[in-house]
């Protein structure tokens, strides 16, 4: 098994193409053809997340966190980005970064696993995005039964977590001057699954090639975006369910709002820095608002409608540490997936 191998399964739950446009995710280091021999599962690449994957025999490193966000002008281990990068490459270690564009999708995506913790249902996308696409194929009728199944199997068909939707329409396709039935076939699906639609509609026909269009659409996709937001099992006074969250995302200290005498029962988060979606999340009905990185005039946005809970940004990242091993682990069974066992949160409190 390589190391593309392993990427290519991650980009298939959360595509490059839906990573921000600031951010560095992909392979930072190493060689995509490199055979895996284990893969060390962390929040942020360190020196001593390195020197773990020595230990534990693992070339494969899949951060959350690039280790490089910016161009590096020179390698001389003058800080720990550059030598981070140097002990990866002398001992052949390759690290994948997996950043923003795990946490835009809902399945297996950061936020899900942080509703997952405080026992959220109805979950939704807090700010679902505009990457919604449709594919538009013409096919003999003999064929739509095979390529309708494939689409599916690749992904297409989805719309509002409603899966296996296609439109068919018959009509008459002429060649030469000679006409016979066709069918027009149309799917949705999201355009970070354009690579896997559109060879499964290559392989799916491969004595054929099948005329199709694509084109972008302007509806969201309730599968991608930024953000969750979900209802308690019940409505919980607000003292209780600070208890809550802070016990179930194991967090020492959280930085909130003023409380406002009501019960909680509609619930947002975003993991690391989520200030940008304050809109969303009272938009949504939310009466607390869970994310990290919050500056002191920001909390002046709550504004008396909502809570806005600050708990850390590690602290709200860090199961996705064991998001990424489940993930990897569940699919591969050649190799062994490991959880980091350093603490890098640069954060420490007294």
């Amino acid at each position: 098994m390589q190391i593309r191998d392993v990427i290519q399964y991650l980009e298939q739950i959360a595509p490059s193409s839906y990573q921000a446009g600031y951010d560095n995710a992909g392979l930072i280091t190493g060689d995509q053809g490199a055979e895996v021999k284990g893969v060390l599962c962390c929040l942020d690449s360190t020196e001593a997340i390195v020197e773990e994957a020595i230990e534990k025999g693992c070339n494969l490193i899949v951060a959350h966190h690039p280790i490089v966000f910016k161009g590096l002008k020179s390698l001389t281990g003058r800080n720990y980005v550059e030598r981070v990068v140097i002990q990866a490459i002398k001992h052949d270690i390759a690290i994948y970064a997996i950043h923003t564009n795990l946490d835009s999708v809902y399945y297996q995506g950061v936020n899900t696993r942080i509703a997952e913790k405080l026992q959220l249902e109805n979950t939704r996308i807090l700010a679902p995005a505009a990457v919604m696409k449709k594919l538009s194929i013409y096919v003999p009728p003999a064929y739509s039964d095979v390529v309708r199944k494939a689409l599916f199997a690749a992904g297409a068909g989805t719309l509002n977590h409603e899966k296996g939707l296609s439109y068919a329409s018959l009509g008459v396709g002429t060649q030469d001057g000679q006409t016979g039935a066709e069918v027009k076939l149309e799917v949705f699906f999201a355009s970070g699954q354009q690579p896997a639609v559109l060879r499964a509609l290559r392989d799916s026909v491969p004595e054929a090639q099948l005329p199709y269009e694509l084109s972008s659409i302007e509806n969201k996709s309730a599968l991608v975006g930024s953000g969750m937001v979900g209802q308690l099992v019940k409505p919980m006074k607000e003292e209780a369910f600070l208890k809550h969250l802070k016990k179930a995302m194991d967090v020492n200290v959280i930085r909130h709002t003023a409380l406002l005498g009501k019960p909680v029962n509609t619930v947002a988060v975003c993991g690391g820095a989520g200030g940008f979606l304050l809109g969303a999340a009272k938009g949504q009905g939310a009466d607390i608002f869970i994310t990290a990185d919050y500056k002191y005039h920001e909390f002046f946005d709550a504004d008396g409608q909502i809570i806005i809970a600050d708990i850390g940004h590690f602290e709200s990242e860090q199961f996705t540490i064991q998001l990424l091993q489940e993930i990897i682990s569940q699919k591969f069974s050649n190799f062994a997936a490991y959880c980091t066992e350093v603490t890098t949160n640069p954060v420490h409190y007294l």
